[in-house]
């Protein structure tokens, strides 16, 4: 397959690729506080082993985050390609 998906390539749409890697930082941040919070009331083994998954997830979500936070602050925006105007007299 050689099609170019131009949304895979670093600095190609950092917003969208941040948004969505913090929504999912978001939603593992709360389900990790849910399931600890259950855990800390029932001692129910499946919702401390969800607790550290979910901890898990949310360090590795931040780090996506940081990754693309990173590559949309040093790449410059994509500026369209224009033909060269030649200027003959």
């Amino acid at each position: 397959m050689t099609s170019d998906i131009k949304l895979l390539r670093c600095g190609n749409c950092e917003e969208l690729k941040l948004g969505v890697h913090g929504t999912a930082l978001a939603l593992a941040v709360v389900c990790g506080a849910y399931n600890t919070a259950a855990w800390l009331l029932r001692r129910e083994r499946h919702l401390g082993i969800n607790s550290l998954m979910y901890a898990a997830l949310a360090i590795w979500e931040i780090q996506h985050v940081r990754h693309h936070w990173m590559a949309r602050a040093t790449h410059e925006p994509h500026q369209p390609v224009t033909p060269a105007v030649s200027k003959a007299a």
